[in-house]
């Protein structure tokens, strides 16, 4: 009769434990997994990858160069345009030497018609003299004035083709610069899509880096809530390890979806009985621990 009185208590004090526990109040709102934000790195040129140097999981530096893509025919090109331009410049011509002996000409006549001015003045000389200086001294000064217009456009013609091949080369030099294979934002190395020494097109992918400093967790809240959450609000952030083994960060909400989606399969959420849920983005700073895809929790 003891021995049913005990373990009926125990029966008792396990089912109140075991009702203590599910009524017991969860340490956090909602779980997601870690992501980052993934850049595609593409190449910008056609040409033969003559170094790529950086393999998966390599942490990589913002603007560092990892590899170079083939620029012989695009130095080809801007040598063949730095002698264009130099044959161009050789061909300008020097305006004070052309004009120079119709500018003589014009100054020895302008003195004459101020002599013969002087001598029909005088009455020295008929009026005829001093009419034919003048008619020589207007035909001189076309005749400079003719050279300095054709002089001009051929100075003008010249340096727009100068200016050509210096916007050619400009261009060119941009081909060149975007042979170089730099990285737009540090981050490990997530993927590689080519080896040393493949033909590579512009456009095609190169590698993918992700920001794994800056990471965010991707969690779903439902509408009830979402009535209590706002970007720009802290949070408390937990990597889970397994084993109970977690990591707390803090955390800011940086996002949240202007439109609700059904509940993944996959994702935990307050009220598992809500068949709506809305995404939101909880972004941290990593110190190396969390890596993306694992699975953490939030606390709102």
């Amino acid at each position: 009769m003891e021995h049913r009185i005990v373990s009926f208590c125990n029966f008792i004090a396990l089912a109140f434990c075991l009702s203590a526990c599910d009524s017991k109040e969860k340490d956090f709102d909602a779980t997601g997994t870690f992501e980052a934000i993934e850049t595609t790195v593409s190449a910008e040129q056609t040409g033969a990858l003559l170094v790529f140097h950086i393999s998966e999981g390599d942490n990589i530096a913002q603007g560092q160069e990892v590899g170079l893509i083939d620029t012989t025919q695009i130095w080809l090109k801007i040598k063949q345009l730095r002698a264009t331009k130099a044959v161009y410049r050789s061909q300008k011509p020097d305006m004070e030497k052309q004009i120079a002996a119709t500018r003589q000409q014009l100054q020895k006549a302008q003195t004459e018609q101020r002599r013969y001015q002087e001598l029909v003045a005088d009455g020295a000389a008929p009026a005829k003299m001093l009419d034919d200086a003048a008619n020589q001294v207007k035909v001189l000064q076309r005749q400079l004035d003719a050279q300095k217009a054709a002089l001009n456009t051929q100075l003008t013609t010249l340096d727009s083709q100068m200016a050509a091949t210096d916007d050619q080369a400009d261009v060119l030099r941009d081909q060149l610069r975007r042979c170089h294979v730099v990285v737009p934002v540090g981050g490990t190395v997530m993927e590689t899509y080519a080896e040393r020494g493949e033909v590579v097109t512009a456009g095609k992918p190169l590698f993918t880096v992700a920001d794994t400093e800056k990471m965010f967790l991707r969690a779903y809240v439902t509408s009830a809530q979402l009535q209590t959450i706002k970007i720009g609000q802290k949070a408390k952030v937990f990597a889970n390890y397994g084993d109970g083994q977690k990591k707390e960060y803090e955390g800011t909400v940086s996002w949240i979806s202007s439109r609700s989606e059904f509940t993944p399969k996959t994702i935990l959420t307050d009220d598992e009985r809500a068949d709506l849920v809305y995404a939101v983005k909880v972004a941290i700073k990593n110190d190396g621990f969390a890596k993306i895809g694992m699975y953490g929790e939030v606390k709102f």
